[in-house]
């Protein structure tokens, strides 16, 4: 009998952990120990007291290695929670880039255009370059780099995705 391989699909988890020091170590070593990478990773306490944390994880993975990899990170003792927002249907994913470019004359007034297209901000400026703020989808960030580079890109830091699912269940 010959098994067929799927292939890898993208997947957002929302993973829901207590607040404690070597959890996100535990949650990347079954990413590590399996051979697939982590795309996109965002943590953030998300109660008052600070003892509960959000991870948010963007890897691809077959759905049979998916499924194994959730049931991995569900045993692990402070999770409470493990959401595959890809499978439980519509949410919405953000993200957040600094966007260093440095140019004078036309290069610079075409950063600008462009910043005002993809209604990036102006976070920072000297008389050589600007520092822009944008938010948005993966996508949209992804093509305003792309532009970036053509006028003069310096530097890129990204915060890594957001997601929460759509509709008034917490995930």
């Amino acid at each position: 009998m010959h098994i067929t391989q799927q292939p890898a699909e993208r997947h957002t988890l929302a993973v829901v952990v207590d607040n404690e020091p070597g959890i996100l170590a535990r949650i990347a070593g079954l990413f590590t120990a399996r051979g697939y990478n982590i795309e996109s990773l965002t943590v953030s306490e998300i109660t008052e007291d600070k003892a509960v944390s959000r991870i948010t994880i963007v890897t691809s993975a077959s759905p049979p290695v998916m499924e194994q990899i959730i049931a991995q990170l569900e045993r692990l003792i402070p999770v409470h929670t493990v959401t595959d927002l890809t499978v439980a249907g519509a949410h919405v994913e953000r993200e957040l880039a600094l966007v260093k470019v440095a140019g004078t004359g036309d290069k610079r007034i075409e950063a600008l255009r462009l910043a005002e297209v993809y209604r990036a901000r102006v976070v920072d400026a000297t008389t050589s370059s600007f520092v822009f703020e944008v938010t948005g989808g993966v996508d949209k960030i992804d093509k305003f780099l792309e532009l970036m580079r053509e006028v003069g890109l310096v530097e890129v830091a990204r915060t890594g995705i957001a997601a929460i699912a759509r509709g008034k269940e917490a995930a």
